[in-house]
């Protein structure tokens, strides 16, 4: 507080009794202690002293904001606002009450150890969690609840009147309600219990509750889905374009339940085709700042775990009104191409419409339509499948990046534990789908981005990609060499050239997986923003989300603003809209972030009847405490802590992605196949843990 004055008068030289004042202290004996203060501030080098008992600060930029990222000896790093080259170490009994992900104010010390700024937390501005999902332990007076969050360090205090009828051992969710100055452990309350351990539907929703996503939607938010009618009015239909008599089909997975787009086909007089490309109007059903509006904001997407989808919209909406179901009438917000026999987009149109879809197609009955070259509009998917690969081949050509991961997937019994691990394949069918939305993502984003010139340029929501760091890059290119896989980093063209021949290289090799992870790591993440940037790994100078309102509120957003340019609207507010991107990008990484907790989960489970197994696997990671394993048959990943190699003493070689063995020199690389056995399942926190079985 202090410290706090000094900064807020501008650094003025202040003495002791100003001091006092400003900080309403005006007892002799509080004077005196603040005076004390002031000269253990000058030994610091925090504070200098100058003539007549005046004090200044040593530097005008002590104080600054970030993120704490806190680590398991309790002490944290403060990732900052680009204030500092480095992250700013605090020591633990200097992060105080503060928790990983809050945001801070952190005064930094003057005279830092080395290159290392270090500093102390002065003031929590934004927790960024206050609820936990964890276990409850009894005692006779007390409880104490356990946080599942391994960056959680303390055990948070329930007393017994807030227990919410939870017994020992159960699993719950938890809120911080106080935090006293003296106390080591917060103290909370019971909000919910979630059930047994190790039950399927217990997990999966402490999984959602441990990344902030609510299990239910408010009364209110139902009550508002359920008001709106179902009727399609004429009224409304005279608004649009109407392509119900167009032949026009879904295809997506065979379990989906939500449909949000539809291609519309058919033949021009001048021998082009026009595609249309129809998504859910969702903007029409939700009005902005309504329950229902303000609910998918704060959820920001659909959230897909391994055995369920927690929509980011009532079922009403998201698997009824807005579904694009075949042989019902449905709104729609479309992009129409005239589209020549090399995939050339002639003409181009974008507006709302109405249709009626003639058939729901599985991604399976496309790709049997395609490979057998006969079924139900064949030639017409055939044409489809045509535009689709010349559409393609332009997007690689332009220097687009195909990274194709393998998904792995759970065939699980009824009560949703696993029996089984396959591979999901990425056939003609899915790209087909992938490739139409992507030209219309990216027609709509140039279209509005051809809008107003300079600083007028009218405000839009754009999905953009950043180049790749060099260093990163580089050290991705040094360890895929020693594979035989040459990376050329001249230009970013050069650079898409040389990953897209790798992708194809690897194709099912061994090491596929871990190279296409690294080289997706080396790249940047893909974020929301109104900053009209390019999409490296696509090489669109311009892209949007448009096409899948239903699972995320980016694609409202642009929705909204596409049709508000569509009728003569001015520019929207620039920054309004990139507090909202901002939000969306970070419910995007928790989405992602609870989705990998479920798998993770997943291959706890299925490894958890296997202890004991041997396996070939893959290095698919290094760390200073072991090194993780992916299991080549069912691609479940585990560690192999260090201490547990026994035949010497091994260490992490950082630049080399290895492990090294200090007096035999044997060396464990990112990459390798080694022999494991199951150790050890822990599926409380989702741990796997493997032996190396040595020769």
């Amino acid at each position: 507080m202090v410290l706090d004055v000094f900064e807020k008068n501008g650094n003025k030289p202040l003495n002791y009794k100003q001091v006092s004042a400003q900080l309403n202290i005006t007892e002799a004996e509080g004077r005196e202690a603040i005076l004390d203060i002031l000269k253990e501030e000058t030994k610091k080098t925090t504070l200098k002293e100058i003539s007549q008992g005046k004090f200044q600060l040593v530097e005008l930029k002590t104080f600054v904001e970030g993120r704490v990222d806190m680590t398991n000896d309790g002490s944290a790093f403060i990732v900052t606002d680009d204030e500092f080259e480095n992250d700013i170490y605090v020591a633990p009994r200097k992060v105080r009450t503060a928790l990983h992900g809050d945001r801070v104010k952190v005064y930094v010390y003057a005279k830092s150890k080395g290159r290392r700024k270090e500093g102390e937390i002065i003031e929590i501005i934004k927790r960024a969690k206050m609820e936990f999902t964890g276990i409850v332990k009894l005692s006779e007076r007390y409880a104490f609840f356990i946080p599942d969050d391994r960056k959680m360090l303390h055990d948070i205090f329930i007393p017994s009147s807030e227990l919410n009828g939870a017994k020992n051992g159960i699993k719950a969710i938890a809120e911080i309600t106080d935090w006293p100055p003296d106390a080591k452990n917060p103290i909370g309350r019971i909000t919910k219990v979630l059930g047994a351990q190790g039950e399927n539907d217990t997990e999966m929703n402490a999984i959602l509750a441990e990344y902030g996503f609510p299990l239910n939607f408010p009364a209110e938010v139902e009550q508002d889905a359920e008001a709106i009618p179902e009727e399609i009015t004429a009224e409304e239909i005279s608004k649009r374009r109407d392509f119900r008599d167009v032949l026009t089909f879904t295809i997506d997975p065979v379990d989906a339940k939500d449909f949000d787009d539809a291609l519309s086909f058919r033949y021009l007089e001048n021998g082009h085709y026009e595609v249309g490309v129809h998504i859910a109007d969702v903007s029409h059903y939700i009005e902005p700042d309504s329950a229902l509006d303000k609910e998918a904001f704060d959820r920001g997407t659909s959230v897909y775990l391994v055995d369920r989808v927690i929509p980011m919209l009532p079922e009403r909406l998201s698997n009824g009104l807005c579904s694009l179901r075949p042989h019902e009438d449905k709104l729609c917000f479309a992009a129409v191409f005239e589209l020549d026999g090399n995939a050339n987009v002639v003409d181009e149109w974008f507006g709302k419409t109405v249709i009626h879809s003639d058939r729901r197609f599985a991604y399976e009955e496309v790709q049997e339509i395609i490979e057998r070259q006969s079924g139900e509009f064949h030639k017409e998917i055939q044409k489809l499948n045509e535009l689709a690969y010349k559409l393609r081949e332009r997007k690689f050509r332009m220097g687009a990046i195909s990274f194709e991961t393998t998904e792995v997937k759970f065939k699980l019994d009824e009560q949703g534990k696993p029996t089984g691990v396959y591979v999901k394949e990425r056939k003609d069918a899915h790209k087909l789908i992938e490739d139409f939305m992507l030209l219309a993502n990216r027609k709509v984003a140039e279209f509005v981005s051809k809008k107003g010139k300079g600083k007028k340029k009218y405000t839009f929501v754009y999905r953009v990609h950043d180049t790749p760091k060099p260093e990163a890059l580089g050290s991705f290119a040094q360890f895929a060499a020693r594979f035989g896989y040459k990376i050329n980093t001249k230009s970013d063209k050069e650079i898409a050239r040389s990953l897209n021949r790798l992708m194809e290289d690897v194709e099912s090799k061994k090491e596929q997986n871990v190279l296409t992870h690294l080289a997706i790591r080396s790249m940047a993440k893909a974020i929301y923003t109104t900053k009209s940037t390019s999409h490296y790994g696509l090489a669109f100078d311009h892209y949007t989300h448009f096409t899948s309102p239903i699972r995320r509120y980016p694609d409202v957003m642009a929705h909204r603003l596409l049709f508000h340019y569509l009728h003569g609207g001015q520019s929207a507010n620039a920054d309004f809209y990139e507090k909202l991107c901002q939000h969306s990008s970070e419910m995007e990484k928790k989405a992602a972030d609870a989705e990998r907790a479920s798998v993770k989960y997943k291959q706890a489970e299925y490894l958890q009847d296997q202890v004991g197994n041997v396996y070939n696997g893959l290095i698919s990671g290094v760390t200073e405490w072991g090194m993780y394993v992916e299991i080549i048959e069912n691609k479940c990943e585990g560690m192999i802590r260090l201490r547990d190699i026994t035949d010497d003493f091994y260490t992490l070689d950082e630049k080399n992605y290895a492990i090294i063995g200090q007096r035999k020199k044997k060396v464990y690389q990112l990459g390798d196949e080694v022999r494991i056995k199951v150790k050890n399942v822990d599926l409380t926190k989702k741990q796997i843990d493997f032996s190396l079985v040595q020769d």
